[in-house]
């Protein structure tokens, strides 16, 4: 399945099948710290948020475990300027091309995230109901915890059942920062 919106094409890959070829990655700054962008010959397959280059790269690393990597700063600098103007004013000039991995159920998960508009939030109980799965909030959290595209796949949109925000990938700070960012604007 393929979802178009303003930033971001996803292209999902058949469940639990691995990227092709070595990702080229390149790391860049934003308001929210360090940016990360993973990309395969299919698009964008990481956004990682963090503060510390080396653990940033350790991260991609854990999350492909079977790739070359490589770091390639100045091929990737449109792709990283556009993520870093997304996370920063909530826009990007052109569509970024998504590798989209993940089981059957994440990738459902996910799809049900990127429906949630800006600046809203669903609990995780929420989607799981609108999943078909009332029972499975729990799989919805480790679903949004296996996310590695931030932003692109908006989990930091998830939140618990009495609307408290809690467990982001990336740290409860950056998840609130973001929400404040796509209300104000």
């Amino acid at each position: 399945m393929i979802r178009q919106d303003a930033a971001f094409t996803c292209r999902y890959r058949a469940p639990g099948s691995a990227p092709q070829g070595p990702i080229r990655y390149a790391i860049g700054q934003t308001t929210l710290g360090m940016v990360l962008a993973g990309k395969t010959e299919l698009g964008i397959c990481a956004i990682l948020l963090g503060a510390d280059r080396d653990a940033l790269r350790a991260e991609l690393a854990a999350a492909f475990p079977d790739a070359t990597l490589h770091a390639d700063p100045r091929s990737l600098q449109p792709e990283l300027a556009a993520i870093a103007a997304y996370i920063d004013h909530g826009n990007a000039d052109a569509p970024l091309a998504l590798d989209v991995g993940g089981t059957a159920f994440q990738q459902q998960v996910w799809q049900a995230l990127a429906a949630i508009p800006a600046g809203q939030t669903r609990s995780y109980g929420e989607l799981a109901r609108q999943l078909g799965a009332p029972d499975a909030s729990r799989a919805v959290a480790g679903a949004c915890a296996a996310n590695v595209l931030a932003v692109a796949i908006p989990c930091h949109r998830v939140v618990r059942g009495d609307g408290a925000l809690s467990g982001y990938r990336w740290g409860v700070e950056r998840k609130r920062a973001l929400l404040a960012g796509e209300r104000g604007r």
